[in-house]
């Protein structure tokens, strides 16, 4: 197997989007009434091609394995901790889980960010993932003690949890 890292152009869009609605779909569909969930995966499947149009101050980095894309992190500037990096979304498709394609991710990730400048990094996730929760330990991400509602437009607010980890050049965290 082949890992690749690049950076996502508009025309990345729809895998983008594929791998975002997938991942969402195996992670979350019991959280979501199926109404309401049909169409946040719509959303996930569209967004992309305004995201990777305009979006001039956060990266998108797409992640493949033998030439398909199967992972992808979305990251920039923290609006909550300045000068630190946010990755506001870190997804895999599902025919990717177990193969290391998301462990490669986060080391060119945690790379451009460290190459960013950025001493400090943090991302939140579902309180009630803990898939999410053992991989992001796992690169060397720690739980902040810091927990926020965030309401993904169905009107029930689900607890999200942060993590921060300050990186080190090649992706290791520092201990």
């Amino acid at each position: 197997m082949t890992f690749t890292t690049a950076l996502a152009t508009p025309a990345d869009a729809d895998s983008v989007g594929e791998i975002h609605a997938e991942s969402w779909k195996a992670a979350n569909a019991s959280f979501f009434a199926p109404e309401f969930f049909a169409e946040a995966l719509r959303q996930r499947r569209t967004k992309w091609h305004d995201v990777l149009a305009t979006d001039e101050k956060n990266t998108l980095l797409l992640a493949a394995r033998d030439g398909r894309p199967l992972a992808f992190s979305y990251f920039g500037p923290s609006a909550l901790h300045p000068g630190s990096a946010e990755i506001h979304g870190f997804y895999g498709h599902p025919d990717g889980w177990g193969s290391g394609i998301a462990q490669a991710l986060m080391a060119a990730t945690l790379d451009r960010i460290h190459a960013g400048g950025f001493g400090r990094v943090h991302l939140w996730t579902l309180r009630d993932t803990p898939q999410s929760h053992r991989f992001y330990a796992k690169c060397g991400f720690t739980v902040s003690g810091t927990v926020r509602t965030y309401d993904y437009g169905d009107g029930h607010p689900l607890h999200q949890v942060e993590y921060v980890l300050i990186p080190e050049p090649g992706g290791a965290p520092s201990r």
